[in-house]
């Protein structure tokens, strides 16, 4: 019986190491563990437009880098369309203050800021205020760290 456990064992240990990466991938896009929507499925567009975040609608989505993108409004997908790299969260939308740190995080749509036309997005609001305290340093940290943090 023992002999047929350790058997057992040793033929999972065999399929998973064979299976699973050795380390695996951060997406480039940050959606959460059940989700496929970007910016928890808020309208990236509106943060410039509106200066606050606006929830998408599912007749306005658009597939960028493995990710589902809803927009509040067809103006805002054209615009997204148009330049996905002016309104995209930076980062992918993981937290910038964690990205400035070597890491990933979930990055909170509803915590947000953006400095010199680009979209950052923080864990949380206790994070944010840590960031804020040199978000010129933790742009230039992240944007050095940043793709390279993503399976870290």
């Amino acid at each position: 019986m023992i002999k047929s456990l350790s058997a057992m064992f040793a033929a999972a240990f065999a399929f998973a190491t064979m299976v699973l990466p050795a380390q695996a991938r951060d997406a480039d896009v940050y959606t959460g563990l059940f989700s496929s929507l970007a910016v928890g499925g808020y309208d990236a567009v509106a943060y410039f437009k509106q200066n606050q975040p606006v929830k998408g609608k599912p007749e306005f989505t658009f597939d960028y880098k493995g990710a589902k993108w809803q927009f509040a409004s067809a103006d805002n997908l054209n615009a997204f369309k148009a330049n996905p790299t002016a309104y995209a969260p930076q980062y992918g939308g993981y937290c910038a203050w964690a990205v400035s740190q070597g890491y990933t995080a979930s990055g909170d749509p509803l915590v947000w800021n953006i400095v010199g036309g680009r979209l950052f997005l923080n864990y949380d609001k206790s994070v944010q205020a840590t960031w804020s305290k040199d978000i010129p340093g933790h742009i230039a940290k992240a944007d050095k760290n940043w793709p390279g943090v993503l399976g870290k």
